[in-house]
């Protein structure tokens, strides 16, 4: 079964779209609040389109994951544990909310840095820091520069492979594009069974 390949087209047919920056730029603010689809998947194929434009649409995509972890963090700090904690319950993210709790306590800001970079629910870490905020204002700052370093590092260094890369990754990347998102989905299935029962 093709899945991830009827996706990828998908993709590709939309970023070549003539609004294509702007929904790139709304996927990645509500990405970084509640959307489940990663930016990459928006930001792969734009910059594999144009790849002229592949810094402009890291630019796009940094800026506008961070004024969405903004408000996040704000919604975090506005309807703290009485509204996000049941939400993030509901929505099947209740282990890792308490699990970032612990995280927030022991490695504070640098938490939102690695959540920015690496492939794990930055929305949980945006809104835990404003939750878990005992000074908001004055955390709001590290929260930010944390942010912008941590998506942009991920942004630019998903442009900068695909500049490298060009047509002839582009090609490689449609022909494994399915074993890549099968073997995510294995991946991912077995983390939570390890952190279920491990």
């Amino acid at each position: 079964m093709k899945i991830f390949t009827k996706m990828y087209d998908i993709c590709l047919r939309w970023a070549k779209h003539k609004h294509a920056v702007y929904y790139l730029g709304v996927i990645s603010f509500f990405e970084s609040i509640i959307f489940p689809i990663p930016v990459d998947v928006m930001l792969a194929p734009m910059c594999l389109s144009r790849l002229d434009k592949a810094w402009h649409y890291a630019l796009v995509a940094t800026v506008t994951s961070v004024a969405g972890g903004i408000f996040g963090y704000f919604l975090g700090v506005l309807l703290g544990e009485s509204v996000v904690e049941p939400l993030m319950i509901d929505w099947g993210f209740g282990e890792a909310f308490a699990t970032t709790q612990v995280w927030f306590a022991k490695y504070g800001v640098l938490m939102v840095f690695i959540a920015g970079f690496a492939p794990i629910p930055y929305k949980i870490f945006t809104v835990s820091a404003g939750a878990l905020s005992v000074s908001p204002m004055a955390d709001l700052l590290p929260f930010v520069i944390a942010s912008g370093f941590g998506r942009a590092g991920r942004f630019y260094l998903v442009a900068y492979l695909l500049r490298l890369g060009g047509e002839k990754m582009e090609k490689k990347l449609h022909q494994i594009i399915d074993y890549i998102g099968w073997g995510i989905v294995i991946v991912a299935f077995v983390g939570y069974l390890m952190y279920k029962y491990a």
